[in-house]
């Protein structure tokens, strides 16, 4: 998973690179010092043989020489095979060994391959923008190799992911055919991107792929007989068609619009993630002038009287706030030292057995803290009690939660419906009434907070914090906040949330006369 998981891993790294650096320094010394030694062996053996076979009879009459050759051959030579035989390599090993347990690991590659296919869907940037590193707001240059862009299109490929395979791969051969060098051969790239072209139903892009590929290795063991089998494919479907010339292959480059994206499980996918890109915002000029900002006291708090809140609406209906300067810079660095040493992989509810489990539409990391483990988390506790005047005593703990690149949570409620009533029946506290959302950092692109049934996106805001009630005051939940945290594009997100039950409320929010009150 590509995350805080990273972040964690490079600032571990920092000094554990400086001595495996280190180690890798001694051993190329060491490999040095040896060759050195091998060397003058060498040279000296070199001078005593041309020596000796020079007039052999002559150099044996001296006792010294015949001394020294038997000395050579008996001791010397073994000396030597037990200097060649010395393999310095074995320190470095050991130290490699040690730390490779924290390296990521295959998974880990994945989970980072697959960030950068969610990203370039979300935000529709086109596989040479990643390649190039054309991103907004990028303040390190880094770019794609042909290998990088292949591997990319092969883990596509073995997971059965030809649209993203298509998109990868020729990416990889519009590198190689401008001339970059790359371990990966050609006809590699034409193999797997001819046959993914082909599950996409582009036959006639698939034999000129396909031909191509026999052209550069007429003796593939699958090009050959591939050429055969999608020429008659395209000849029975011509037929069909009551028709006899075959369709010249497009000559555009493959492109995001080339092919149709293939549909999955998410209904909005769409409007979710153009609102992700700012495109569909239902903010129109009538419901802009029904948001206002103000001081928020929390109904006379002794701890807002004098510094109240500032307070701005963010939509109409549902009713949507946004409090400004909700947390110190001091108090945000507090809470994340609090939080990094316990970050886990973040966990969803089953609506079914109301137990925690790790989910592929959330990939983020979080951990949770109680008032008791600092003071500054009972004074934000206390702080989100008096801005909303909810009591938080029956609320969750603190959940502190990281997304880094490619770090998202799909379309979701907070509350739990009818069709999942023990979603929460092991807290005791009912339903989730409302949430309260604090930023922690700003976001570089992407990672905005939206609501695709009601068209509305929030943008991260350092310090700042939004809240909105999950349920009318009858109880029923409000369908409207179904929402979702948009993929970070470039950067860190942190947030952290309180969400805050029913169960204490009974009197700072009486019931509704109706449903929907």
């Amino acid at each position: 998973m590509f995350n805080f998981f990273l972040y964690c891993f490079y600032l571990n790294q920092k000094y554990t690179n400086q001595e495996l650096v280190q180690s890798l320094k001694e051993y190329i010394e060491a490999e040095e010092m040896k060759l050195e030694a091998v060397k003058s062996w060498a040279n000296k053996l070199d001078m005593l043989t041309h020596a000796s076979t020079s007039d052999p009879e002559g150099f044996l009459a001296h006792p010294v020489n015949a001394y020294k050759l038997m000395k050579r051959l008996n001791t010397e030579w073994s000396e030597l095979e037990s200097l060649v035989l010395q393999d310095p390599s074995d320190g470095f090993i050991s130290n490699m060994s040690v730390h490779r347990q924290y390296f990521p690991d295959e998974e880990d590659e994945k989970g980072a391959a697959k960030a950068l296919m969610r990203l370039q869907d979300t935000y529709k940037l086109d596989s040479e923008s990643f390649s190039k590193g054309k991103l907004p707001g990028v303040r390190y240059n880094a770019e794609l190799t042909v290998d990088d862009c292949f591997d990319m299109g092969k883990l596509a490929y073995n997971e059965i992911d030809y649209y993203h395979s298509v998109l990868w791969m020729q990416q990889a051969l519009r590198q190689m055919d401008l001339g970059e060098d790359a371990k990966t051969a050609k006809a590699d790239i034409l193999d797997y991107l001819s046959y993914s072209v082909y599950q996409m139903g582009d036959l006639p892009r698939a034999i000129e792929l396909t031909r191509r590929l026999v052209a550069i290795d007429p003796s593939h063991q699958r090009a050959g007989a591939n050429l055969h089998y999608f020429e008659q494919l395209l000849s029975k479907e011509l037929r069909a068609r009551g028709r006899s010339q075959q369709e010249p292959a497009d000559e555009r480059p493959i492109q995001l619009d080339t092919y149709e994206r293939p549909k999955d499980y998410l209904p909005e996918r769409e409007v979710y993630e153009a609102l992700c890109r700012g495109e569909g915002v239902k903010m129109t000029q009538k419901r802009r002038s029904r948001l206002f900002c103000r001081y928020q006291d929390g109904n006379r708090s002794p701890r807002l009287l004098l510094k109240p809140m500032k307070e701005e609406d963010e939509w109409d209906s549902p009713h949507i706030v946004r409090f400004l300067e909700a947390l110190s810079d001091e108090e945000i660095e507090k809470i994340k030292e609090l939080a990094k040493p316990n970050l886990a992989r973040a966990t969803v509810r089953d609506p079914k057995t109301g137990v925690l489990t790790v989910a592929h539409y959330r990939v983020s990391k979080s951990a949770w803290l109680e008032g008791e483990d600092d003071p500054v988390i009972a004074r934000v506790n206390q702080r989100i009690e008096d801005i909303t005047g909810l009591s938080v005593d029956t609320a969750e703990l603190l959940q502190v939660a990281n997304y880094g690149v490619g770090g998202q949570y799909e379309p979701h409620y907070d509350f739990s419906r009818k069709d999942e009533p023990d979603a929460f029946k092991s807290l005791g506290t009912g339903n989730r009434v409302a949430t309260f959302l604090n930023y922690m950092s700003d976001v570089e692109a992407g990672g905005a907070t939206v609501f695709p049934d009601i068209g509305a996106a929030i943008w991260p805001r350092k310090g700042t914090a939004v809240f909105w009630y999950n349920l009318f005051k009858s109880g029923e939940g409000d369908y409207r906040t179904r929402h979702a945290a948009c993929p970070v594009l470039v950067g860190s997100k942190w947030v952290s949330n309180k969400w805050i039950h029913e169960r204490g409320q009974e009197f700072r929010r009486p019931c509704g006369l109706t449903e929907v009150d």
